[in-house]
């Protein structure tokens, strides 16, 4: 049985996501320009970056106002109620940017350092995921009412199909494309779709066999990790560790094993 705290908070972020992903949606504008860059002169953050997570974080606040937030573009406070907001309000920022369709607000909430609940809105393919530890994984969009995800049973490596995505740090990326190289030719294909929160929502639907990369943060993952994990993937690090900032894999059982071994035989961490 679900808790009814957990429950709460899913329907909390659920809203949430719904009315960023409307305003980043409807309120794009055509002159839209960069406001800030972060690692990298092309790491890049926008004014609607900085408006969906006010949205996101008011709302929350309003309802919850002892919960404390983790945000890309600078909420943060630990609060007094053991539960933690971490957000994206807008991953995939360069895709934005560009009129690209891949991008997401991604919205977890933790209870005592564990994510418990998790929505990805994923607005340009009219699709919604979400989870609740324990609770299964689940999406709604163009098709008929709300279905449970699951992830594809694993096909031999060779004809796996992966996403990984690339760092804005020149000298990162450089080493992430030497890897990939050399993973390419052991698979079906690699893809590079530029929203990590994208990316595991796929994982989880059967639309990717696997997901890997390095460098990403907190909000970048909590919520796709989640939906991911609640679909039947296996998530993870390096050997014996969590998703981190030095490597991030999501896939099915049977791929995850073999490509966590070859992304460590090629150092994909360093």
């Amino acid at each position: 049985m679900t808790d009814p705290l957990h429950t709460e908070l899913l329907e909390i972020a659920q809203e949430a996501a719904r009315r960023a992903g409307a305003l980043l949606r409807d309120g794009r504008p055509a002159d839209l320009a960069v406001a800030a860059t972060k690692s990298s002169p092309i790491d890049v953050v926008t004014e609607m970056d900085i408006a969906a997570e006010k949205l996101i974080t008011t709302l929350i606040a309003e309802r919850r106002p002892d919960d404390g937030f983790l945000g890309e573009e600078g909420a943060s406070g630990d609060g007094t109620s053991g539960v933690r907001w971490v957000i994206d309000p807008l991953d995939g920022t360069v895709n934005y940017l560009y009129g690209l369709p891949t991008w997401a607000v991604s919205i977890a909430a933790e209870q005592d350092g564990e994510t418990v609940a998790g929505v990805v809105e994923i607005p340009m393919r009219g699709e919604s995921y979400h989870a609740v530890r324990g609770g299964g994984a689940w999406a709604t969009g163009a098709w008929d009412g709300t279905r449970a995800l699951a992830c594809r049973p694993a096909p031999p490596l060779e004809q796996a199909l992966v996403s990984t995505g690339f760092n804005y740090v020149t000298e990162v990326r450089t080493r992430q494309a030497e890897v990939a190289a050399r993973l390419v030719p052991l698979l079906r294909d690699i893809r590079r779709g530029g929203s990590a929160a994208v990316d595991l929502c796929d994982v989880a639907a059967g639309r990717l066999d696997g997901y890997y990369e390095r460098g990403l943060h907190p909000w970048d993952v909590a919520a796709g990790d989640l939906i991911a994990r609640e679909a039947g993937a296996l998530t993870g690090g390096r050997p014996g560790e969590r998703p981190s900032h030095a490597l991030t894999i999501a896939a099915a059982p049977g791929v995850f094993e073999p490509l966590q071994r070859l992304l460590e035989d090629f150092d994909a961490w360093r």
